[in-house]
């Protein structure tokens, strides 16, 4: 379904009605919080590239998981774990979608120890007045494309992320309140999933 100019612009509005932060965030800081997730949950909204809404909620267990469980009408579900994207769809009577995490700009906050301040990995480091926006991509693969991340402050949170892929899409994931909780490790269990599924 394609989403009304007027309600992605409402969605995304939400960073923006944000409390204002004190101040920019240093690329120490950000980088400190992202080491200190190791299992979050949260609500998400997606704003996909032709304009469409999906929604559902995202699990985070760093290093290296993330799963993507999607709400009806959707049918989409996306792992990864030990190094690799699986994108199931029931919608299509095909085996699951695969790539290696590491082709994804998502690996940048996934990663065991992430480092923002590395030579080449940020490219806009910026203060909107409510936000820090960061935009970093892998420096030895920049082809892979970049993450864009929005972080307020006091406490520091990540707010959005937008994906900038290697085929020129952009996909905007709005979180709709990042908490750190303990996630089973059964959410991240590709071949239980697969197998589930025959």
């Amino acid at each position: 379904m394609r989403a009304a100019p007027f309600l992605v612009a409402a969605i995304l509005s939400v960073v923006t009605a944000l409390p204002a932060a004190a101040q920019k965030l240093s690329l120490g800081e950000i980088s400190n919080y992202l080491n200190g997730i190791t299992s979050a949950a949260s609500p998400f909204t997606q704003v996909n590239d032709d304009g469409s809404i999906s929604k559902g909620t995202v699990y985070i267990q760093r290093p290296g998981k993330v799963r993507f469980e999607y709400a009806p009408p959707e049918q989409s579900l996306v792992i990864a774990n030990n190094g690799t994207v699986v994108v199931f769809d029931r919608k299509v009577n095909a085996a699951p979608e695969t790539y290696p995490l590491s082709q994804t700009p998502l690996s940048i906050i996934l990663d065991r120890n992430v480092n923002l301040g590395r030579a080449g990995m940020v490219t806009r480091h910026d203060y909107d007045g409510t936000a820090t926006i960061v935009t970093a991509q892998d420096p030895r693969n920049p082809q892979y494309g970049s993450i864009q991340m929005k972080f307020t402050g006091n406490p520091v949170e990540l707010r959005q992320w937008v994906i900038n892929d290697s085929n020129g899409s952009s996909t905007t994931v709005v979180l709709g309140g990042l908490s750190q909780q303990q996630v089973s490790s059964g959410k991240f269990n590709i071949r239980g999933e697969i197998a589930a599924r025959d």
